[in-house]
């Protein structure tokens, strides 16, 4: 199976940045589209972002656009969420997962792994 390690949460203020990593291991190929989602207090997960294989598209809830960057090192097999300007309302749990679709397929990803924590305070 493939193993997937989130990393880079942590608390911030509002306004401020996180990077967030997530390393694959095992049968892992870079032809996977990765993505980011996030499962705030009280809350549906739901999709944040999506990067193809060789990072020339991108797809991103509508909440995130402007603010987050999604990107990936395939030397590396990882992926990046670079968040900016950060809201309390973004305050939740971020897990990555893999995709054989598509960027736009955001009900095709599974493969999740363990997530990690962002909280914004106000």
């Amino acid at each position: 199976q493939v193993r997937l390690v989130e990393s880079g949460g942590g608390l911030v203020q509002a306004g401020g940045s996180l990077r967030l990593s997530c390393a694959a291991s095992g049968p892992f190929f870079s032809s996977y589209v990765m993505g980011w989602f996030r499962q705030g207090p009280g809350k549906e997960r739901e999709f944040v972002a999506a990067v193809s294989w060789n990072g020339g598209s991108t797809y991103y809830v509508d909440s995130v656009k402007g603010r987050f960057t999604i990107s990936r090192d395939n030397a590396e097999n990882t992926v990046y969420l670079q968040m900016n300007n950060l809201k309390p309302e973004d305050t939740a749990v971020y897990y990555c997962a893999i995709n054989r679709g598509s960027v736009y397929n955001t009900e095709g990803f599974g493969s999740w792994g363990q997530g990690t924590q962002v909280t914004v305070s106000s």
